[in-house]
């Protein structure tokens, strides 16, 4: 995550002694804990993503929502869970992102969230698909205090952009951008940093430049440009781009694939987050989109409960042992030591 100047003394303007001391906790028993292969957990999560939805309204290949392929129930967090998890987390937690699977515009408390984290001091952040963007939502989302905004937009042509958002409008994306950037200026609002994320497939690789450009003519913060998750992807696919640098994979000699990924027996994020889905649920990272690794639920015990828990400790000490054997990890990208 690369955070703009304004945006980086935004996110500074969240910390307090509390929030740097935790920290320091997860840092330290994070390198503990890899060097003595222990589990060592003596703080709380500085960020956590909690999913207002698994619905959504678009039919994106290689997407759970999209793909209607859950093999967990859908439906909608309620303000009791959410408020239930923040109110443990609050003194701890430095940053929000209320998205997991789904479009968080279809919940319908939706800003009720974002107003209650923000009240906290707590950085919040969204990522929408930008087709609930009209003009009323614009300036709710605006007022507030959503600190950062990511918006998917996978092509700079219609044509494009509906071979991976399929049922989707590139038009309604681009005019939900103008109402943001609108809204921003009518209320003298720095917030929310407004991030295009282009997610790059075959179809659209000839475009990125393209969507840079039309980023700057919107008034767009940055563009950020993100790597498919596919599936089977040991046997190739049509989604795959021809440019390596934009693929989480690598074609070998025999025409397979393999992940780059180096899957080291590491993981900063089982030490500083979690995911929260809908009906509670805490599981490791966004990589588990089934929640097939539950460690607990927010309605029946504690956050604290959960987080140093029996199951929780050992799915951390087997990500030391083995990363390569866990399921959730094979198609994993992300680094695995801090600030990298």
């Amino acid at each position: 995550m690369i955070l703009s100047i304004d945006d980086t003394i935004n996110l500074a303007s969240k910390l307090s002694p509390r929030k740097v001391f935790n920290g320091l906790k997860l840092l330290s028993g994070y390198y503990l804990s890899r060097l003595t292969k222990k589990d060592m957990q003596w703080g709380k999560p500085i960020s956590i993503s909690i999913e207002p939805t698994t619905s959504c309204n678009l039919r994106c290949p290689e997407c759970p929502s999209g793909l209607r392929s859950f093999t967990r129930p859908t439906g909608m967090l309620t303000f009791e869970i959410f408020k239930k998890a923040i109110d443990e987390l609050k003194h701890d937690l430095l940053y929000l992102i209320l998205y997991f699977q789904g479009e968080p515009y279809l919940n319908r408390s939706f800003f009720e969230f974002v107003n209650y984290a923000s009240k906290q001091n707590i950085y919040t952040s969204t990522s929408t698909n930008a087709h609930y963007l009209d003009d009323v939502n614009s300036r709710k989302t605006v007022e507030s205090g959503l600190d950062r905004l990511i918006i998917s937009i996978d092509g700079a042509t219609q044509e494009t952009y509906e071979q991976y958002r399929v049922g989707g409008s590139l038009t309604k994306v681009i005019d939900g951008t103008k109402n943001i950037v609108k809204w921003k200026k009518e209320l003298n609002s720095k917030t929310p940093q407004l991030v295009f994320q282009f997610l790059v497939v075959k179809p659209n690789e000839h475009q990125v430049a393209e969507v840079k450009k039309l980023a700057n003519e919107l008034g767009v913060d940055k563009v950020a440009f993100k790597t498919a998750q596919i599936y089977d992807y040991q046997n190739g696919s049509p989604l795959i781009p021809e440019n390596e640098k934009f693929s989480r994979y690598r074609k070998k000699n025999n025409g397979h694939y393999s992940i780059k990924n180096k899957l080291l027996n590491q993981c900063w994020k089982m030490w500083h987050s979690c995911v929260m889905t809908w009906d509670g649920k805490i599981t490791p990272c966004c990589f588990d989109k089934d929640a097939s690794h539950q460690f607990g639920n927010i309605t029946d015990a504690s956050f604290s409960e959960i987080w140093k828990n029996q199951k929780y400790s050992q799915f951390r000490r087997a990500i030391l042992k083995s990363r390569k054997e866990i399921d959730i990890c094979q198609n994993c990208t992300e680094g695995t030591t801090p600030f990298v």
